[in-house]
């Protein structure tokens, strides 16, 4: 887990985005890097979130260089960073609670499904949640903003605002979402 940590702290550091410092502390706080990815899918474990984030990450800078190529990646790398890593932050939890918590039967036993969400935690959408949280530290473009809260594709909330509005940002940061968590994170 500290590797991972730590690879997330330099990737945020290097874009040297206003707030980025903040931000980077913050998710130490918000127990970005204890959290689990989900509640039964991909990375249904703790610690799972951050790996997942650099899953995303990798596959995001590997879909842009081939896609676009390497001068096209170099001049947005450091918004393919930002969004990469932080198109989950809202599944850290919002308010001091954690939006998965583990799923443990009255009898005290674990349950078949890990993890549930979190009933303390009345929200919005982890989709949004991580635009918000995020923009409490950094400022995002727009293109930023659309990438992180459309990540989920016509899987997500905004499938019918996405349709004719799809842009190479989000496009990247959508299908390296799902590569990583359909084939990356895939268990055999």
């Amino acid at each position: 887990m500290a590797e991972v940590r730590e690879e997330v702290r330099k990737l945020l550091l290097d874009t040297k985005r206003d707030g980025i410092d903040d931000l980077v502390e913050y998710l130490d706080q918000i127990g970005f890097y204890t959290a689990p990815a989900s509640t039964r899918f991909h990375g249904a474990e703790p610690g799972a979130l951050a790996k997942h984030s650099i899953n995303v990450m990798d596959c995001a800078r590997s879909l842009a260089i081939a896609w676009l190529g390497r001068k096209w990646y170099q001049a947005h790398q450091d918004s393919i960073t930002i969004c990469a890593l932080l198109h989950d932050l809202g599944k850290a939890g919002q308010f001091g609670k954690p939006l998965y918590i583990e799923n443990v039967l009255k009898s005290g036993k674990a349950a078949a499904q890990p993890f549930k969400t979190n009933d303390e935690l009345k929200t919005l959408p982890h989709e949004i949640v991580s635009v918000v949280e995020a923009t409490k530290f950094i400022d995002l473009t727009e293109e930023e903003q659309r990438a992180i809260a459309w990540h989920n594709g016509l899987y997500g909330l905004f499938k019918y605002e996405i349709q004719g509005k799809e842009d190479e940002l989000y496009m990247i940061i959508h299908f390296a979402d799902m590569w990583a968590s359909r084939i990356v994170e895939r268990e055999d």
